[in-house]
């Protein structure tokens, strides 16, 4: 598997937890016993707990991860991913694939460990399985782009009739302020 730019893969103890679909994106916290547990994979482009409105994944998510204890009631994820989405540019509203690569550090806590700590996922009380998916989900969509552009220098949409001015000119009659004219 292809790591994400600029990360190297991560040496485990254990072998790979393959994930084969995002309900593989659980591991057991009694796992986490026995050491490091590995979180390497993909996420199928249509996967419905990756959807998004703003865009969409036109290749596979690729997740490469360890997951380990941080201490009492807390887990650590160092996790690097990589995908392609499309977007829309933000001036003609054409099509517009962008590379997304990413590798962060998240921290997952119980009630009692998080302490008001904004900044970790909660383990909800009781819980045997650690789902990642959400948090994988959030960071994804914090990776994409603000706004995508086709080009640096799109030209958009013509304001009036809607044609696509990277085209070339629509045919619009030039609507200038009759009191500009002086200047």
């Amino acid at each position: 598997m292809e790591t994400p730019e600029g990360s190297q893969p991560i040496p485990s103890a254990k072998p790979d937890n393959e994930l084969a679909c995002p309900a593989m994106l659980r591991v057991a916290l009694a796992e986490l016993r026995a050491g490091a547990v590995e979180t390497v994979g993909e996420v199928a482009v249509d996967d419905p707990q990756l959807a998004d409105a703003e865009a969409r994944l036109v290749e596979p998510l690729r997740v490469r991860g360890r997951l380990s204890s941080a201490g009492e009631g807390k887990v650590y994820w160092r996790v690097a991913f990589a995908t392609t989405a499309r977007m829309e540019c933000r001036r003609c509203l054409a099509p517009v694939d962008v590379p997304v690569r990413e590798s962060v550090g998240l921290v997952f806590a119980t009630q009692d460990a998080d302490e008001g700590d904004d900044s970790c996922y909660l383990i909800p009380e009781r819980t045997k399985v650690l789902d990642l998916t959400e948090a994988l989900r959030e960071e994804v969509l914090l990776a994409l782009p603000r706004f995508a552009e086709c080009r640096p220098d799109c030209r958009g949409l013509c304001p009036r009739c809607g044609a696509n001015l990277n085209d070339g000119p629509c045919g619009c009659a030039s609507a200038t302020d009759p009191r500009w004219d002086a200047l």
